[in-house]
C-alpha cells in the first residue's frame, strides 16, 4: 500500500511540474502569433468545447482531425489547444504531417486563454 502512495505522489509531482513548466513557457511567442491572426484550433470533443472555450476558436476534435484537416487553410497559422495539452501536441504533429507549416502547440485551452486575456489587458 505504501508503494502505491509513493508512486501516486511521484506521478502527481511530475504532473504539477509539467503544468507549471507548460504555463511558464507557454507564451513563447504565441501572443505575437495571435496578434498576427493565428487561428486557435481547439481539438477537444464537441461536448468538452461546449463546456467552455476561447472566443473565436474553432473546434475540430482530435478524433476527426485526420478527415477534417482539409477544412483548414494551409497558409494560415494555427495554435492547437485541448484540456491539458496532450491532444494538442498530437494534433500539431498530424497537421504538420499533412503539410501545414505554421502549427504551434498552445497547451491547455484555459492557460492559452489567460495569455490572450493578459495580452488584451496590456492594450
Amino acid at each position: 500500500m505504501k508503494t502505491i502512495y509513493i508512486i501516486g505522489g511521484v506521478i502527481l509531482l511530475i504532473y504539477i511540474s509539467y503544468r507549471t513548466y507548460r504555463f511558464a513557457t507557454l507564451d513563447n511567442g504565441l501572443d505575437k502569433k495571435i496578434t498576427n491572426g493565428a487561428v486557435i484550433l481547439d481539438v477537444r470533443t464537441e461536448k468538452e468545447y461546449k463546456t467552455g472555450h476561447i472566443d473565436g476558436s474553432i473546434n475540430i476534435s482530435l478524433g476527426t482531425i485526420r478527415e477534417k484537416y482539409i477544412e483548414l487553410d494551409t497558409s494560415k497559422t494555427y495554435i492547437t489547444c485541448c484540456s491539458h495539452g496532450l491532444r494538442s501536441v498530437k494534433a500539431e504533429t498530424i497537421l504538420k504531417e499533412k503539410g501545414f507549416k505554421n502549427v504551434f502547440n498552445g497547451g491547455a485551452w484555459s492557460d492559452l486563454e489567460k495569455i490572450i486575456i493578459e495580452q488584451k489587458d496590456k492594450k
